[in-house]
């Protein structure tokens, strides 16, 4: 499903939207191009939660781990690692909630991931024509029309 983004704020307001309808041990796979809005999306999905620590793109960090909202975000970056070096990282323990509080897990630059979880959503951001952005929004064994008639 495809949703148009006039600006910066509707990429912010999806998120919101997001944030409140998630429930815990949802994955977000997140692609898209330099600035196309990945870290805005995140940052709308903590507000969502009701997280109210800055949320900033972890690409140095590789995972920030939000806990004081409604159920924890796992924002995690992979753009400075190549698929080998993202095998090692055992990201699997996000989303499977074996170590850690189930909460939802938002990955940028997931194209990079050699292996994906058993469900998630996919959200590609593009910019589309006259500056506007869009959200491709797919999923494996999820209900997408479900989310999509809440947001």
């Amino acid at each position: 499903m495809k949703i148009f983004l006039a600006d910066v704020q509707a990429t912010l307001n999806l998120g919101i939207k997001l944030g409140q309808t998630l429930t815990p041990g949802t994955v977000i796979l997140l692609e898209g191009d330099l600035g196309a809005g990945k870290t805005t999306l995140v940052q709308g999905i903590g507000q969502g939660l009701g997280i109210t620590e800055s949320i900033v793109s972890p690409t140095f960090t590789l995972i920030n781990e939000y806990t004081q909202g409604r159920i924890p975000l796992y924002h995690l970056d992979l753009y400075r690692l190549q698929p080998l070096e993202v095998a090692g990282l055992n990201l699997e323990s996000y989303w499977e909630g074996i170590e850690i509080e189930p909460g939802i897990v938002a990955i940028e630059w997931a194209e990079r991931m050699p292996y994906q979880p058993e469900s998630y959503l996919c959200v590609r951001l593009s910019y589309g024509d006259n500056s506007n952005r869009q959200a491709d929004i797919t999923g494996l064994h999820c209900n997408i029309s479900e989310l999509i008639a809440k947001i």
